[in-house]
């Protein structure tokens, strides 16, 4: 079962980084915020998960735009995302990657 998973999340990176305008490196292209969801979605993060340790919003799109670790019960690794690509989903979307009580 583990190296199922293992295997799985290989091949959705080995996806993700094969891209041509790829969240983990090369050039920043058009709509940043979403290829780091993008990128989250690869390294197994799924939406309403958070109880689980791999929820996208609180356990990887939150800690890398923010630039802080994940929590402790995070149960799955961030993924390497380009600086560039993340300062450019900061300037196009402030407030993503924000809990929506801290959102102006």
């Amino acid at each position: 079962m583990r190296q199922k998973q293992l295997m799985q999340g290989f091949i959705a990176l080995l996806t993700v980084s094969t891209c041509s305008a790829s969240p983990l490196e090369g050039p920043v292209g058009e709509r940043p915020c979403q290829q780091i969801r993008a990128a989250c979605q690869a390294a197994g993060f799924v939406r309403g998960k958070g109880k689980e340790g791999y929820g996208l919003a609180r356990d990887c799109v939150r800690p890398t735009m923010q630039g802080a670790p994940q929590r402790l019960k995070a149960t799955k690794p961030l993924p390497q995302i380009n600086a560039q690509l993340i300062a450019a989903c900061k300037a196009a979307n402030p407030n993503f990657g924000k809990p929506k009580h801290l959102q102006p």
